[in-house]
């Protein structure tokens, strides 16, 4: 005999009965956050901690209003302010993996610009391979210690082969520095890589919003090099936090998260992101000067759940 609590389907309609299934078999969700399966673990390698000093390479056309972008963000991971929430307390969700990953109690993670390298004359081409990402990580590292992460921008006329198949950032380790490489989403998959600034070309088409800065190309490569500054950080070797993805790669801190950004999203909802009186830019985060960010979701360790600012 059933139990009291258990539903019998032979008596439901067809159409129903295929809602059931697709609920159960779906992600769990919580507070209309999705929740990935539990197995997000930690695989006991080590994490980037402490001083964390990055060296930029703007490769091709990467505009001013983008690096602007760009700076304002690294400048206000470790900066304060009045208004909440901020964008430190995204970065200290980022910074809460080391407590799990160490008995001690771990610095905190100082973000440091230490140099900057502009290069438009495409010097090793328009198409990169891993080949030339080793050669631009061997150029902004040279005669810098172990600890410092290479961060190359890709311009608007830069494809990189390993992006626009699922993610639209990389990183990995050359020479023993980690690196990370983010491409340029105006032109490379802006209907995955660009949204939700940008109509979605995969799923339901969504929910688009205004870029808090004022440009899809600026905005969306934040989205993205805040998802990869998430991953290296947390995932650096890939021994340390992840769930199996498709095919190579991984699922890391913010892809496991993919397309939340506040509370009550749902797939092609961002959520309930703030939208600025003046120029109706959606956003989710205060930065210093009064910039505002709209910043991916990162999974929380501790709660086993998807977590953004708002």
């Amino acid at each position: 005999m059933a139990s009291s609590s258990s539903i019998s389907t032979s008596s439901l309609p067809a159409g129903l009965i295929l809602t059931l299934i697709l609920i159960t078999s779906t992600l769990l969700v919580s507070g209309g956050v999705t929740r990935p399966p539990p197995t997000f673990s930690y695989h006991g390698g080590p994490l980037l901690t402490g001083n964390l000093d990055l060296s930029l390479l703007f490769y091709g056309a990467v505009g001013r209003l983008q690096k602007h972008v760009i700076r304002g963000f690294l400048q206000s991971l470790n900066g304060g302010g009045l208004v909440q929430p901020q964008v430190s307390s995204w970065w200290h969700m980022v910074e809460s993996y080391q407590s799990i990953s160490s008995p001690n109690p771990p610095p905190k993670i100082q973000v440091k610009v230490v140099s900057q390298i502009t290069e438009n004359n495409y010097s090793m081409g328009k198409v990169i391979t891993i080949d030339y990402i080793k050669m631009m990580v061997n150029k902004v590292t040279a005669g810098k210690p172990p600890n410092t992460l290479a961060v190359i921008f890709t311009g608007r006329e830069v494809s990189v082969a390993s992006h626009c198949r699922g993610k639209f950032y990389d990183h990995g380790v050359i020479d023993n520095h980690p690196y990370l490489i983010v491409g340029n989403p105006e032109t490379e998959c802006p209907g995955a890589c660009a949204w939700p600034f940008i109509k979605s070309d995969y799923g339901p088409p969504g929910i688009t919003v205004k870029p808090p800065n004022g440009k899809v190309g600026a905005d969306a490569i934040l989205v993205n090099f805040a998802a990869g500054l998430a991953a290296v950080v947390t995932n650096p070797f890939n021994t340390g936090f992840s769930k199996p993805g498709p095919k190579t790669w991984p699922l890391e801190a913010s892809t496991v998260c993919e397309g939340i950004f506040a509370t009550g999203s749902f797939p092609g909802n961002p959520g309930k992101v703030a939208v600025d009186r003046e120029s109706g830019g959606a956003f989710n985060a205060h930065g210093l000067n009064g910039m505002k960010f709209l910043l991916p979701a990162v999974w929380n360790p501790r709660t086993s759940s998807c977590w953004t600012p708002m």
